[in-house]
C-alpha cells in the first residue's frame, strides 16, 4: 500500500506538470495503479542512467530518439565496444506510455517547443502565424511524443534514393531493415513476405476502434481503392492503422531497444546531458570528442572510434553548424569558425497538410471527452491494456490515394489521408487547440458552436513536397532555439495536390457507409475565408493555407548524397564529407521524403546505419 501510494502521489505530481488542470488530470491519477504492476507490464524495466561516465568511449551517439536509441543498442552488440548514449532530455514515465495522451505530451518539458517562422502564406489561423513543430526532448526522442503511426512509405521512395547515387539504399535493402525491427503481432500478417516478428519493435493494431473507421475503410472500397496492408507489396488503399504500440502501451524505440540491454556493461546512458557542440580537430579534421552541459556543468568526453549524430532534423544540423561545419557565410556571421563549408541545414522537407476538415454525425460513435467517463475508461486500460486510451493519437485509421496530380500507375499515391474519431473541439477546446496554437477568433467561430457534439475527421497530408526549407541558427547559443523555416507552399503545386486532397476527404464522407450516421460536412467559414464559396477550390486552398497542419516529419537537412551531389552533406555510408569519424544517422540524411509517417523509416536508416558502422569496423556484416 506504500508503494501504491507513492506512485498515485508520483503520478499526480506528473500529471499536474504536464498537463495543468486539464479533465483528465484524474483518470491520470488511476493510470498510476498500473505503475504498481510495472515489471509485470514491461519485464524489460528501465534503463540505468550512468554517473558518472567514462572520460573516454569508442562510440558516442548524440540523441536518444527515434534512431540513436537504435544505434546504441546495436552497436553494443559488440562486447569488445564501449559505447556512450547522450540525451539531452529525461527518462519516458507513466503518462508517455498511453497512446490516447500524445497530444498531452507537447508543451510540456518533454518537448523541444519548437515554432516555423511566420511566411504570410500558412500558418494563418495559428497564433503570430507560426505552426508548432514539437520534437522529442526525452529518452526515445519523438517516437515518445509521436501519435506511434507505423508507415513504411512507397517503394519507389528508396528506389529513388539509389538512383540519386546512393547505392544499398534501394527498396530490397529498406525491406530487410524493417523487417529486421518488426515484431508484427497482427494475426492476418503472420505469413506476410512484407512483415517481421521477433524484432525488438512491437507492431500491432490498436485492441478498440469505433464504427467510424470501418465505415472509413469501407467508403475508400466506395471510391475503388482497396481495404489493403499499405506496409505490403502495393501502397495505395485504405488500412485501420498499426502502431508501435505493446499491450495496449506506447513501443517507443527506448522500450523496444534499450531497455531489454540495460543491463550491457559495454553501453552507458547519460541523460538530461545537452550536447552543445562535437570537437574536431582542425588540423587532422577528425571529429574527437562532445562537449555537453548535465547538472549544469560543461563536460567533455572523447570517442575513439567514431561519434554517431541522431539528434534529428533539427538539432543535428544545429549540432553541426554549432560545431563549424555547414554554410560558410551563414557560420561567420555569427562568429563560428568554419572548418568544413557544407550545405547544412538545407533541403529541408514536411509532410503538410490540412486540418480542421469535420465532419457531424448523429450517432454517439465518436471519442467526445465529457462523455468517456474517466474511472471505467482508465480502470480498463490499467486492468486489460483495452478500450479508449489505446487509440493512436486519437488516429484510426490512413489511406493512400491518388490525386489527378499522381503518377498514371496509380502504385504512387500523391495524398495520405488520416481519420479520427474526432474533431478539434471533441475535448472543448482544453488542448488540441494548444498544440496547433490555433487563434480564439477561429476557434470561437468554427469549433467552439459544435463543442462535444459528435464528429470525426480527415486530415489529408501531401506526401512528397516540392518546396525545400531551412534550419538556420539564431545565433551562438548553443541553448537558443533554431530557425525553422518551413517554407510550406513555396511550389504552386503542393497547394495543388492538397486541394484534390480535400476534395478527396469530401467525397468520402458522401459514401453511402456513412449515410447511417447522418454524417455531414461542418459548414462554418473561417474567418479569413469568409468571402470565398465555401466548398470552391478557392476556398479549400484558403483553409489550408489558414489552418496548416504539419505531422511533424521534418527531414533532409543533412542530405545523403554521392559527392557529385552540390548538396550532399553525407556520402551513402552516412560520414560527413570532409570530415574523419563523423557520421549522421536519423531523418536529416534522407535526400527526399518518404511518402508516410517517417518514424518507422527512421528505424530503418538506424538498423542499416548501425550495420555500415560495423561493416566498416569489422569488416564481417555482409548487408
Amino acid at each position: 500500500m506504500v508503494l501504491s501510494a507513492l506512485v498515485i502521489a508520483s503520478t499526480l505530481k506528473s500529471a499536474v506538470g504536464l498537463m495543468g488542470t486539464s479533465l483528465w488530470l484524474v483518470p491520470l491519477v488511476i493510470i498510476g495503479l498500473s505503475y504498481y504492476r510495472y515489471d509485470q507490464l514491461d519485464p524489460e524495466s528501465r534503463v540505468i542512467d550512468k554517473r558518472p561516465l567514462n572520460q573516454e568511449y569508442d562510440f558516442i551517439v548524440i540523441g536518444g530518439g527515434s534512431a540513436g536509441a537504435v544505434v546504441a543498442s546495436r552497436l553494443s552488440e559488440i562486447p569488445d565496444w564501449n559505447i556512450l548514449l547522450l540525451e539531452a532530455g529525461p527518462d519516458e514515465n507513466e503518462i508517455t506510455d498511453v497512446p490516447s495522451l500524445a497530444a498531452y505530451l507537447q508543451l510540456t518539458k518533454l518537448d523541444w517547443k519548437y515554432k516555423t517562422e511566420p511566411t504570410g502564406t500558412s500558418c494563418l489561423a495559428m497564433k503570430k502565424g507560426r505552426c508548432n513543430w514539437p520534437r522529442g526532448k526525452v529518452l526515445g526522442g519523438s517516437s515518445t511524443l509521436n501519435y506511434m503511426l507505423y508507415v513504411r512509405g512507397n517503394r519507389y521512395d528508396y528506389d529513388h534514393w539509389e538512383a540519386l547515387g546512393n547505392p544499398g539504399w534501394g527498396y530490397d535493402q529498406a525491406l530487410y531493415y524493417f523487417k529486421k525491427s518488426e515484431d508484427n503481432r497482427n494475426p492476418y500478417l503472420k505469413n506476410s513476405p512484407y512483415h517481421g516478428t521477433g524484432g525488438y519493435l512491437t507492431v500491432q493494431e490498436s485492441p478498440w476502434r469505433t464504427p467510424l473507421v470501418v465505415a472509413f475503410v469501407e467508403a475508400g472500397m466506395e471510391l475503388g481503392y482497396e481495404n489493403r496492408d499499405i506496409n505490403g507489396e502495393y501502397q495505395t488503399g485504405f488500412m485501420i492503422a498499426q502502431g508501435t504500440i505493446r499491450r495496449g502501451s506506447r513501443c517507443s524505440t527506448a522500450k523496444a531497444f534499450l531497455r531489454p540491454v540495460r543491463l550491457r556493461r559495454n553501453l552507458h546512458i547519460g541523460m538530461n546531458a545537452h550536447v552543445t557542440k562535437i570537437i574536431i580537430d582542425p588540423i587532422k579534421m577528425k571529429a574527437v570528442g562532445v562537449e555537453f552541459y548535465r547538472d549544469g556543468r560543461k563536460q567533455i568526453i572523447r570517442a575513439k572510434k567514431e561519434i554517431i549524430l541522431s539528434a534529428g532534423a533539427i538539432n543535428s544540423p544545429q549540432l553541426l553548424m554549432l560545431s563549424g561545419i555547414g554554410p560558410k557565410q551563414h557560420l561567420e556571421s555569427h562568429g563560428i569558425t568554419v572548418i568544413k563549408d557544407l550545405p547544412v541545414g538545407n533541403n529541408l522537407q514536411d509532410h503538410v497538410g490540412m486540418a480542421g476538415l469535420t465532419f457531424l454525425v448523429d450517432k454517439p460513435v465518436a471519442i467526445v471527452q465529457d462523455r468517456l467517463q474517466p474511472t471505467p475508461v482508465t480502470t480498463e486500460y490499467v486492468l486489460n491494456g483495452r478500450g479508449p486510451m489505446t487509440t493512436l493519437g486519437g488516429v484510426e485509421g490512413y489511406a493512400f490515394v491518388n490525386t489527378i496530380y499522381a503518377n498514371e500507375s496509380g502504385l504512387y499515391p500523391d495524398i495520405q489521408l488520416h481519420m479520427a474519431p474526432a474533431s478539434l473541439s471533441s475535448d472543448a477546446g482544453v488542448q488540441v487547440r494548444k498544440v496547433l496554437s490555433i487563434t480564439d477568433q477561429v476557434y470561437d467561430t468554427v469549433y467552439r458552436p459544435i463543442t462535444n457534439r459528435d464528429a470525426w475527421t480527415i486530415m489529408p497530408l501531401l506526401l512528397r513536397p516540392k518546396s525545400r526549407g531551412t534550419i538556420r541558427l539564431k545565433n551562438s547559443n548553443p541553448f537558443a532555439s533554431p530557425v525553422i523555416n518551413a517554407n510550406y507552399f513555396d511550389h504552386p503545386e503542393d497547394i495543388a495536390r492538397l486541394v484534390e486532397g480535400a476534395k478527396i476527404a469530401v467525397r468520402l464522407n458522401e459514401a453511402k457507409v456513412f449515410q447511417q450516421f447522418g454524417s455531414r460536412l461542418h459548414r462554418a467559414k473561417i474567418p479569413g475565408c469568409k468571402n470565398l464559396t465555401f466548398g470552391s477550390d478557392a476556398y479549400w486552398e484558403c483553409h489550408i493555407r489558414h489552418i496548416t497542419m504539419t505531422i511533424y516529419h521534418p527531414v533532409g537537412t543533412a542530405k545523403m548524397g554521392p559527392s557529385t551531389d552540390p548538396e550532399a552533406v553525407v556520402d551513402p555510408r552516412l560520414r560527413v564529407y570532409g570530415v574523419q569519424s563523423l557520421r549522421v544517422i536519423d531523418a536529416s540524411i534522407m535526400p527526399t521524403i518518404c511518402s508516410g509517417n517517417t518514424n518507422a523509416p527512421v528505424i530503418m536508416i538506424a538498423e542499416k546505419g548501425s550495420d555500415l558502422i560495423k561493416n566498416d569496423w569489422l569488416d564481417n556484416i555482409q548487408r
